[in-house]
């Protein structure tokens, strides 16, 4: 976001006297714009609305018009659909012509059981100390006014927080929320908050303990800034990993004007056993503009960490393997064989499920091939049927399989459960939960990422020497897994292959 306001702009050619009494002006009123909460919570009698400051040109000025351009975007909007409660949800805040779908993408998803929003934004245009509380009664848009709530005037006592008015009066980085919220939301208020310093963990640790069922957090933020369209959707993606991942380490890496805002969402869902998915992400070349200077856009749901079995849901049938082994073997001959049509079984629930899956080919025992999903993306028949195709002709390591090497050719699936985070202490932690031949692993951190399916305990049944070629697999330090800071997640596959039939 460009700064609207600079106060470095001095007219040329002013005498050394007139400058210094400029300083002591701008010292003055940067004074009388920054008052002690506490003092300013005092008097919550207070009937000040915030008027609109960014109607008119972030989203249209007019009542029907705001509301018709807000459904249009919930109706239109794609992205991940989350199943479970939204907590939590990143979301940016550039005009609605930019970046409108992708906000959407979250906001249509919400419960309308809400009844308090705590707002947390960058202070674009203002520095300040710490977390400002605007104590205003109200924000208004086009759409009516939104009530504070009386947490706001709670919070404001405490000593963390202080009120600079001038810094809430023409940011637009809550008020572009607004009206989303007053669509999705019957009966709601918000808590204001604006950030650019200050300790995010401490600021999640005063909010948490407010955070009920009944509270939505939202931090405002864009993505990188002016870059061209690749490598804006590189840098994006390393700060979305470090969000969806919580990678606080990986966080100055990330470039976002309101990094403050996300990470006080991320700690508050560390205190609140919270994870996170990314709903949808595009940037303004996929919007409404070109693809020389973009700014990134991404809607983050967080939700309540599921506890999850220590086993797979189910078990596949011999029907079932059978009936994915001849998917596999045929979606590669039909793509060698003329005449071969791919055999994909008959549709049932359990196939259909979405799972992740690997193909491994091997060759008179040596690997020729593994390629696979591990995330659950798509019907498990797909994933058989793409990742076969995949690991015949597309694993960078070997060349594409022939005509000839059919018959030798021999294939294995990995079916594999929903992977779950493992939280550790250190490496000693680490080595103490992992469970050799059932835990398939994946370790990322920052950019890099890897992964072993559990069948590779076989080979490295010690667990140090596991993890240090995972890491090394991944470019990573051979000694990263023994740092917290390292992502550890973990899965479990239900492992069969052609030479179990025969």
């Amino acid at each position: 976001m460009q700064i609207l306001w600079n106060r470095n702009q001095w007219a040329m050619g002013l005498t050394k006297m007139i400058r210094s009494s400029i300083m002591v002006l701008v010292v003055a009123l940067f004074c009388a714009w920054t008052t002690e909460c506490s003092y300013a919570a005092s008097d919550e009698a207070s009937h000040t609305v915030r008027p609109a400051a960014v109607a008119g040109r972030f989203y249209p000025n007019g009542t029907e018009d705001l509301r018709k351009t807000v459904r249009t975007l919930l109706r239109d909007a794609s992205g991940v659909d989350v199943k479970e409660t939204i907590r939590g949800l990143v979301s940016p805040h550039a005009g609605y012509i930019y970046s409108g779908i992708v906000a959407a993408a979250g906001y249509r998803q919400i419960s309308p059981s809400i009844r308090t929003v705590i707002l947390i934004g960058p202070s674009h245009q203002f520095p300040l100390k710490g977390p400002s509380i605007d104590l205003v009664s109200a924000y208004q848009t086009p759409l009516g006014d939104v009530s504070l709530s009386q947490l706001a005037f709670k919070l404001c006592k405490l000593p963390i927080f202080e009120s600079a008015p001038e810094a809430h009066k023409t940011e637009h980085s809550l008020e572009v929320q607004l009206p989303f919220l007053q669509v999705m939301l019957k009966d709601f208020e918000i808590v204001p908050i604006l950030v650019n310093s200050g300790d995010p963990r401490a600021l999640a640790s005063v909010l948490a303990p407010y955070i009920d069922n009944s509270a939505l957090v939202v931090a405002s933020t864009d993505l990188s800034h002016y870059y061209s369209y690749e490598r804006a959707v590189s840098l994006d993606r390393i700060c979305i990993s470090a969000m969806t991942n919580a990678e606080f380490s990986c966080m100055p890496l990330c470039e976002a004007c309101g990094k403050q805002a996300v990470m006080t969402l991320m700690h508050i869902a560390e205190f609140k056993n919270w994870d996170a998915k990314l709903i949808d992400y595009k940037n303004s070349g996929d919007t409404a503009g070109g693809k020389d200077n973009v700014v990134g856009y991404a809607s983050i749901a967080f939700v309540d960490r599921k506890e999850r079995s220590q086993t797979m849901k189910s078990s596949l049938s011999d029907q079932d393997k059978k009936a994915l082994l001849r998917l596999a073997r045929s979606a590669i001959e039909a793509r060698l064989l003329d005449g071969v049509k791919v055999e994909r079984p008959e549709p049932s629930p359990i196939l259909n499920e979405d799972r992740g899956c690997f193909v491994t080919l091997h060759k008179t025992g040596r690997l020729r091939g593994c390629i696979g999903t591990i995330e659950p993306v798509c019907p498990l028949v797909e994933c058989v049927e793409k990742n076969a195709q995949n690991a015949a002709f597309k694993d960078p390591r070997f060349l594409g399989l022939t005509a000839d090497e059919l018959s030798e050719i021999d294939i294995e699936l990995s079916v594999l459960s929903v992977p779950e985070r493992l939280n550790y202490k250190n490496g000693e932690d680490l080595k103490r939960q992992l469970r050799p031949h059932v835990h398939g692993v994946i370790m990322s951190r920052g950019i890099y990422s890897s992964t072993f399916l559990p069948q590779v305990w076989e080979q490295l049944p010690d667990k140090e020497q596991f993890l240090e070629n995972l890491c090394v697999k991944g470019g990573m330090p051979a000694t990263a897994w023994k740092d917290p800071a390292t992502n550890i997640l973990v899965y479990q596959a239900e492992v069969f292959g052609e030479k179990d039939f025969k």
